[in-house]
């Protein structure tokens, strides 16, 4: 598969850095013939978020942009409301902390009481009932046109990423229209998730318009931080599960998944689907593509 040129990678406001020293490390071992190789492996490192004074969670990540994961978990967990005045966002790298700071006193023991592990990679945590703040939660009939589907699709596989140089990881682009905007990679799907939401809280960017594009699965607890983002459409190159769908239905999100090469299949919102290309135009992937639905 021909990587993207440098001048399509400008397109994006945020593009992975494969090349960046501190998120791989290179590593020797044998092949199954017993010949010595030398591969680039991704590092995993401890981050501790607190807000204010307390500390919420240590999460596995691979380490960029610190301060737009803190944010973005704590967004999605509701631990920072929509209109929250944010005072500081610190981060120490010798100590391996971000320290969110708020104008409100915040205290959440009672809400981390009640812990759920999800079924993310890198084990998720979600604090409070899963299913909190999605009552009020209508997101908008925002069209989707399956021209943009499939160029999305085509400019994100091409991409240079960590995944294609050393895999064990999960990528999450933001996107508008045919466009994709912020590309984040992560061990944990909801950590590169999360690292968008940040990205959007900080910059003050809106979601009606966005689509969000996986390599994870289309799992509850990724229907559900796409909805807590404001996001209408969700799109994924692996598959499904029921209670993803059931939540992607309840609140109006469009739910894509199993997108590869001319194909994809929609469990929700498919009533905005506008089919303005002919999937017979559409190249099909290689069997061997150098991106393949993640199956961690």
């Amino acid at each position: 598969m021909q990587l993207a040129r440098d001048n399509e990678l400008s397109n994006y406001l945020i593009a992975p850095d494969p090349s960046a020293v501190r998120l791989t490390r290179n590593v020797s071992g044998v092949d199954h013939t017993g010949a010595e190789v030398a591969i680039n492996v991704v590092e995993e490192r401890p981050l501790t978020i607190f807000l204010n004074r307390q500390e919420i969670v240590t999460a596995m990540t691979i380490g960029d942009y610190p301060a737009y994961l803190a944010l973005g978990f704590l967004r999605n967990q509701g631990m920072l409301r929509p209109d929250e005045e944010i005072t500081g966002v610190d981060y120490d790298e010798e100590l391996e902390t971000v320290v969110v700071r708020t104008k409100r006193a915040t205290d959440y023991e009672d809400k981390m009481q009640r812990k759920t592990r999800t079924s993310g990679c890198a084990v998720g945590t979600v604090f409070g009932d899963m299913m909190e703040g999605l009552a009020d939660v209508r997101l908008p009939d925002t069209p989707v046109r399956t021209s943009d589907l499939y160029a999305l699709a085509a400019k994100i596989n091409r991409t240079p990423s960590l995944y294609l140089e050393a895999g064990a990881i999960h990528g999450t682009v933001l996107c508008q229209g045919d466009r994709p905007l912020v590309y984040m990679e992560d061990v944990g799907r909801h950590n590169a998730v999360d690292k968008i939401a940040g990205w959007m809280l900080s910059e003050g960017v809106g979601a009606d318009d966005k689509v969000l594009y996986t390599t994870g699965r289309l799992t509850s607890e990724m229907v559900i931080k796409t909805a807590m983002m404001g996001i209408p459409v969700l799109a994924s190159r692996s598959g499904f599960t029921a209670w993803g769908v059931e939540i992607a239905q309840q609140v109006n999100l469009t739910l894509i998944g199993r997108m590869r090469g001319q194909r994809f299949t929609c469990l929700a919102g498919e009533g905005r689907l506008i089919r303005d290309a002919d999937p017979t135009t559409v190249a099909e992937e290689p069997r061997k593509s150098g991106r393949k639905g993640a199956k961690e």
